[in-house]
């Protein structure tokens, strides 16, 4: 078998389809799979795999059937615009569209929380990127839920049955768009607090890093623990099959691109799609143009 055979494999052990089973604990962020993979190794399977995804997603584009909907999740520093940037580059940029989820403006927050993420689905034949997502309001409002009085609200609010009743809101969109025929992949871009700290530092030594640096960076970071629970407690209550959680080792970036790659290839696959074929009267005028041309004089 080779690597990326055996790779493809191993992706199987990041898959959650059952949160009833997930533990985020026992999931290390410096994983790479214990495939003896070296980072140059990395590289020449990403350079393999880009080309398959390239493949698979002009089927998708073509067949217009089906739609994929990536959803990145992650702490400040995971990777997630770098992830979105190496795993899509080479893609046909007509069938793909990335949706970034900024904090929701004043009309955003006078609709109901799943209203923006719904109306940013994709359309049949595309794949649709979420850097964050639905997730924030199970997140970063259940880590600030101060955030909660600007949403027009009624009834009690950041209670156990308020946070289970989004939880289930967001399971009933999911499986409203898998029915609809949108293969629905969520990652959690799973990196450790010591390598946060690092690729901080990193922003704040390097001139050309200095950019992505936000002093909301550090605030965050003082919450590190109250957001390992809510990641728990999101990702155990939404996993399902139709919608899994893939929690992606992080730390080694390369080894995490491989990760979210394989895992939206395999998903393709699945489809199992074919060049659609033209309609024969189609065809029939397709053969006459060819006919045409091989017949013109030069």
């Amino acid at each position: 078998m080779n690597k990326l055979a055996k790779f493809l494999r191993a992706l199987e052990s990041y898959h959650i389809t059952d949160g009833e089973k997930f533990t985020l604990a026992q999931h290390n962020p410096d994983d790479d799979g214990s495939l003896g993979l070296s980072k140059e190794d990395g590289a020449h399977l990403l350079r393999e795999v880009k080309e398959q995804l390239q493949d698979l997603q002009e089927l998708l584009y073509a067949n217009q059937t089906r739609s994929v909907l990536i959803i990145l999740q992650g702490m400040d520093a995971a990777g997630k615009d770098g992830t979105i940037k190496h795993v899509m580059s080479g893609v046909n940029p007509q069938g793909v569209t990335v949706a970034s989820f900024k904090q929701p403006g004043p009309t955003e927050l006078q609709h109901g929380f799943l209203w923006r993420i719904h109306a940013a689905a994709p359309q049949v034949g595309r794949i649709v990127i979420f850097n964050r997502s639905q997730y924030e309001d199970v997140l970063v409002t259940r880590v600030h839920p101060e955030l909660l009085e600007n949403e027009h609200l009624t009834g009690p609010v950041n209670t156990p049955e308020f946070w289970e009743g989004r939880y289930k809101d967001i399971r009933h969109l999911e499986h409203y768009l898998a029915r609809q025929g949108t293969v629905v992949l969520k990652f959690f871009l799973n990196i450790s607090r010591k390598e946060q700290r690092e690729r901080l530092l990193s922003r704040l030594e390097v001139p050309e890093k200095r950019w992505k640096f936000s002093s909301s960076d550090l605030r965050e970071r003082e919450y590190w623990d109250q957001y390992q629970t809510a990641y728990q407690d999101a990702i155990a209550a939404t996993a399902r099959p139709y919608a899994p959680w893939v929690i992606v080792p992080a730390n080694h970036k390369w080894y995490a691109r491989l990760v979210v790659i394989g895992t939206i290839i395999r998903a393709l696959r699945n489809l199992q799609q074919k060049p659609p074929q033209p309609a024969p009267d189609v065809e029939k005028c397709l053969d006459d143009y060819r006919t045409h041309l091989l017949n013109e004089k030069s």
